[in-house]
């Protein structure tokens, strides 16, 4: 074989092993090699609480303080008292800036409250870029997962981060982490995260949505920060996104404002030109590219947020968006809305939105890929 000749051949193969690398998280769930521990059941009557983006740390600048005793009261008197399964998905530990040592000292009451599930078969600890280095600790006490996959009869449930779907986190994360720990950290910098990005949020989400679609399942992410529930549209999403911008508005130092004016103008721009387009592609309205968005996607939010934690709850006949907060500082639509709140001592759990899974089924099924009649889909 030629010089050019064996360039061409490795050329080739380098081409075929990175769209190989670039499919296998989303082509391995839906195979017949995925892990069978890592499935769950509802069929016998299971309750399952999807939670995860705790971002746990050590002393200052900790993103789980605020809420840590919310969350550790809520976890251990609420869910685990009552019978629930836990899924934790991902970024639990933010060890791109604390070593795994010192928020384990931070944080004993939770690392508790972890070894109770464990114990009793209901813990299921997912992997997210913040704690991938999980991976490389050989006496870390519990098993983790890439995915999870929950069995409801009616629809398969995969749970799983939603880093996966960017090469940034699966090629570079450790460069990203470096950066953290190094250099943002010593100056009080906030992690630079799709979080914090609308446009990497709308990626990620598309991304798993795309997959969902093209399997007919449901997807539950974490990643992004943003709750989500049956699919938001890009026309809504972008409406979301500029209020709640505009409720962080008046609270944030100097530097803060001109970011968040910068990204209220950007988004107003879009949403200007989303609307002058729907007459002539209302497919092109939404985020997903759906005239009809399939309620296949769903996000868990995460209990690191100013006012409370989210997260998801599924059982038999139901999934839920859930949110939890101490009484006197849940976010002010709650109060308004006329959300079903429960109370627990001083803390409070508001179901935000709610659906039979047998009507999410049917609308997965009826709208999203079936065979070479596909309504659904996403457009690049």
């Amino acid at each position: 074989m030629t010089g050019s000749g064996r360039a061409d051949s490795f050329k080739g193969r380098l081409l075929y092993r990175m769209e190989k690398n670039k499919s296998t998280f989303f082509s391995d769930m839906v195979g017949p090699r995925f892990n069978p521990d890592a499935v769950l059941d509802l069929r016998g009557g299971a309750k399952i609480l999807v939670t995860g983006d705790f971002h746990m740390g050590s002393g200052r600048r900790d993103d789980l303080a605020g809420n840590g005793e919310l969350l550790t009261t809520l976890l251990s008197d609420y869910y685990f008292e009552r019978g629930w399964h836990l899924v934790l998905n991902g970024d639990i530990e933010e060890l791109m800036r604390y070593s795994l040592e010192s928020i384990q000292k931070q944080w004993p009451r939770l690392y508790r409250i972890f070894d109770r599930f464990a114990g009793a078969e209901r813990l299921y600890k997912l992997i997210g870029n913040h704690d991938e280095a999980l991976l490389f600790q050989k006496s870390y006490p519990y098993t983790l997962y890439s995915a999870v996959r929950i069995e409801t009869g009616l629809v398969p449930v995969y749970v799983y981060h939603g880093h996966q779907s960017s090469r940034v986190y699966t090629e570079y994360n450790n460069l990203v982490g470096a950066s953290i720990r190094y250099f943002l950290k010593p100056f009080g910098i906030r992690n630079i995260s799709t979080a914090r990005s609308s446009h990497r949020r709308f990626y990620v989400e598309k991304k798993a949505y795309g997959f969902s679609i093209e399997n007919n399942c449901i997807s539950v992410i974490g990643h992004t920060h943003r709750p989500l529930f049956e699919s938001l549209g890009r026309f809504d999403y972008i409406k979301f996104e500029i209020e709640r911008l505009c409720r962080d508005y008046p609270a944030a130092d100097p530097v803060e404002k001109e970011k968040i004016a910068s990204e209220v103008a950007a988004l107003s721009t879009d949403l200007g030109k989303l609307r002058r387009k729907e007459k002539r592609d209302v497919l092109r309205q939404s985020l997903y590219g759906d005239t009809l968005p399939v309620p296949c996607l769903f996000n868990s939010g995460c209990a690191i947020g100013k006012n409370g934690i989210n997260a998801i709850e599924l059982d038999r006949d139901s999934i839920s968006l859930v949110y939890w907060f101490t009484e006197g500082n849940g976010k002010r639509f709650i109060s308004r809305g006329g959300y079903p709140v429960e109370n627990m001592g001083s803390y409070r759990r508001a179901v935000l939105n709610q659906d039979r899974m047998d009507y999410v089924a049917a609308r997965i099924e009826l709208l999203g890929k079936r065979g070479d009649n596909n309504s659904g889909g996403v457009n690049s």
